[in-house]
């Protein structure tokens, strides 16, 4: 069982000891610890579709009551849903009671500041250290606050993406596309219906019920979308398309049965974006190369941030980016706001196919070909992450064809790959990407720094 605490919230798995996983103690006070620091009235709670979300919601909600709040109860909603509720309530927070990718017995709480944004890292380490003082001090009885719940934010949510200036509705409309859509059994399920309905795209959803029993992995990769991938592989469907279950997260895959590449999500909104808008963008370090291309080509300049989405966002107003996000299907359009938009990214990619007249497969075509090995190396709790990247990095520092990069973990670029190793703030493992033009050669390029950091252990 596992209780991992970051400056990004706090995330574990349901049941078992305090200190150890996620219950009800544990929620109780880094709930009281975020509402210390906000010193506010008025937070915004929402969740996703798992099956302790309820659970943790009494939990948060009533402890935000006890604090002096006035909560927002704004139901099920997709974590981009709660980050617009916070400015449409002008709430001083929020609080995102969702595992994103995480399997179904985990649950988190995810923490928005008053613009809807992930807190800065060094107000999350404030919270922290909070928590751990147990600095708290709660309302007197004739100061309790109370629950208002608003079940009107996801169609609120809707209606934004439908407003957006590059959103081309009657393109779309014109195109009739048919989509078949894999919601997981999450809020997807409730939201991506309406949002195809006012595209007037002809939908099939497949997992659509918000049970909270994850019909597979959740995580939307490849290897765990073989049912809709065959689905589309029959014909009948001009797209395949897979949210995570808090829908900040978007995959497709192409008219063919093959994936399009969660990678090249934001590659693709990113192109259509910049043939109407002229600009910047930003990804993070573990994403592909080929958004620096897409942008060189459209005049724009790109720049790698860490990874996190706070961090793509800071770097994204720092150098004034168009258009940015994460390769893990991310999109992150500032037009809308500064968090990750699945919606976002389905109303933008369909107004790029629709304007192009092309299927997503030659769509796919157009853009430089990378593939990208996502490896793991699961730690123990004797393992001295930071020790091994020092070491890492002094390897390779002296190797005349690498550029060692430090940010964020370590990245080391060659001149026609890269490899980044860093260690997850969401679970207990170092992540190993590595990109090449071919996947054996990104693959073996991984396995190569694997097999340094096992020998070091």
């Amino acid at each position: 069982m596992t209780l991992i605490k970051s400056i990004s919230g706090i995330r574990g798995t349901i049941g078992g000891r305090t200190g150890d996983t996620l219950n009800p103690l544990d929620i109780v006070k880094f709930t009281t610890a975020y509402a210390t620091f906000i010193k506010g009235r008025k937070i915004v709670v929402g969740r996703d579709g798992r099956i302790s979300g309820p659970m943790v919601r009494d939990v948060v909600c009533g402890t935000l009551v006890g604090m002096g709040y006035e909560v927002i109860d704004i139901g099920l909603a997709t974590t981009p849903t709660t980050e617009l509720a916070v400015r449409w309530h002008e709430a001083d927070g929020g609080i995102i009671i969702t595992a994103s990718h995480n399997p179904t017995q985990w649950n988190a709480l995810k923490l928005l500041n008053s613009e809807g944004e992930f807190l800065t890292a060094a107000d999350g380490a404030e919270v922290l250290r909070i928590a751990e003082a147990e600095e708290f001090d709660y309302a007197p009885v004739e100061k309790l606050g109370h629950v208002v719940t608003d079940d009107t934010m996801n169609q609120r949510h809707v209606d934004s993406v439908l407003a957006l200036r590059l959103a081309d509705v009657e393109a779309i409309k014109k195109r009739q596309f048919r989509v078949c859509a894999d919601t997981i059994n999450s809020v997807g399920g409730i939201i991506l219906p309406e949002l195809f309905k006012a595209l007037g795209v002809e939908f099939e959803i497949l997992n659509s019920e918000c049970t909270g029993q994850f019909a597979h992995n959740p995580e939307p990769l490849e290897k765990n979308l073989s049912g809709i991938m065959d689905k589309i592989r029959n014909g009948g469907f001009d797209l395949g398309i897979v949210v995570d279950p808090d829908v900040d997260r978007l995959a497709f895959i192409c008219e063919n049965g093959r994936m399009f590449g969660e990678e090249y999500t934001l590659v693709s909104v990113a192109d259509y974006v910049l043939s109407h808008d002229k600009g910047n963008t930003v990804s993070n370090l573990s994403s592909t190369r080929a958004l620096r291309d897409v942008t060189e080509k459209h005049g724009g300049k790109y720049t790698a941030s860490a990874v996190g989405e706070v961090n793509v966002t800071t770097k994204m107003k720092e150098v004034g980016a168009v258009i940015g996000g994460e390769g893990n299907g991310g999109v992150i359009y500032p037009e809308s706001h500064y968090g990750r938009d699945a919606l976002v990214g389905i109303a933008l990619f369909l107004s790029s196919l629709a304007q192009k007249g092309c299927s997503a497969s030659e769509l796919r075509a157009t853009f430089p070909d990378y593939q990208i090995a996502k490896n793991r190396i699961d730690l123990t709790p004797d393992t001295d992450v930071d020790a091994i990247l020092v070491k890492v990095k002094e390897m390779f520092a002296k190797d005349a064809e690498a550029t060692v990069n430090d940010i964020d973990g370590v990245k080391i670029d060659f001149p026609t790959k890269w490899v980044h190793l860093r260690k997850s703030n969401t679970e207990p493992i170092i992540r190993v990407y590595s990109e090449a033009q071919t996947m054996a050669e990104a693959d073996e390029l991984g396995k190569r720094l694997m097999q340094v950091v096992y020998d070091m252990q």
